[in-house]
């Protein structure tokens, strides 16, 4: 039997044998009318053996009863398929092809006619705590949206598809989430938080893989849920706030060197006053103060020299 890969994981899947394919099936009106048309001879056929005596009454009773039977066995292969479904036909335990176009449909009455759903559907996990590839524990969820698309597949290649791809989508998801840190402290790396369209399209990907063995195919997933788990939801966020801070430290300090730097740079160019490299110290000192100081400095007015 052959095997698939199930990307990102390294796992093998066994690919299965069946796969869909059209069944043989016709309109069903023609067979509706008729089936009724011959209920309704078989009926005035019984009604006139009653008038009958001998060998003649034996014939059209057994006439009667051979066309309401025939129209019996006509009518028990109607099949009403509805839009959004289909009917995977199965024939003393075999496949016999699926039927999707919608309507009243005729396939062999001794056929079992499946009913599988092919709308597309949401399927939200339930919040989960997994350990990122920091170590650091999260807590995530995810939507998923599917669709069936092999309906041979989801009825012979798996019990309950259903419940197959809820399996499958919540393994997916605490793969990806334990394979990423939460937020990348480089930046380098690809993230949890920081990098949402990239790690959503490898979640698709993963989950997609997972599920192909069902004929199921995965139109989109989102994580809806992504956040520190409580036992450390404050250190870390004590940690974000202190690295905020120092990053704002930083353009500050840049900024003020700037302005200081542009500052002396002016004042020499104008020839406005003459500094040695003590007052152009002092005066770096004062704007560095003024610039840097997260209250306002109040201003103090020098009578003396630069010296006192």
């Amino acid at each position: 039997m052959a095997v698939q890969t199930s990307a990102g994981t390294g796992q093998q899947l066994a690919a299965p044998s069946v796969a869909e394919y059209q069944a043989r099936a016709t309109r069903g009106t023609k067979v509706l009318v008729g089936g009724i048309v011959l209920v309704i001879a078989g009926v005035v056929v019984l009604v006139n053996a009653n008038k009958q005596t001998g060998a003649t009454k034996t014939a059209l009773v057994w006439l009667g009863i051979l066309l309401i039977i025939i129209a019996a066995a006509g009518l028990a292969g109607l099949t009403p398929v509805a839009p959004g479904q289909a009917r995977v036909l199965q024939l003393f335990g075999k496949y016999r092809g699926t039927v999707r176009e919608p309507g009243m449909q005729w396939v062999n009455p001794f056929t079992r006619r499946i009913r599988v759903s092919t709308r597309i559907r949401n399927h939200e996990t339930a919040q989960a705590k997994v350990n990122d590839a920091d170590g650091n524990p999260i807590e995530i969820a995810a939507v998923v949206v599917w669709q069936v698309q092999d309906t041979a597949k989801a009825i012979y290649a798996v019990d309950e598809y259903a419940k197959f791809v809820a399996i499958q989508t919540e393994t997916a998801v605490r793969h990806t989430a334990s394979s990423y840190p939460y937020t990348s402290q480089d930046g380098s790396t690809l993230s949890l938080r920081d990098n949402a369209d990239e790690i959503t399209q490898r979640l698709s990907a993963e989950i997609a893989a997972r599920v192909a063995s069902a004929g199921v195919a995965i139109i989109e997933s989102r994580l809806t849920r992504l956040s520190y788990a409580a036992e450390i939801a404050q250190a870390m966020l004590r940690q974000q706030q202190a690295s905020a801070v120092v990053g704002a430290r930083m353009t500050i300090v840049e900024g003020a060197v700037s302005m200081v730097r542009l500052a002396l740079q002016r004042l020499e160019e104008e020839d406005v006053v003459s500094l040695d490299e003590e007052r152009k110290a002092a005066m770096v000192s004062n704007l560095l103060v003024v610039l840097c100081s997260e209250q306002a400095t109040q201003q103090v007015v020098n009578t003396g020299s630069l010296y006192q």
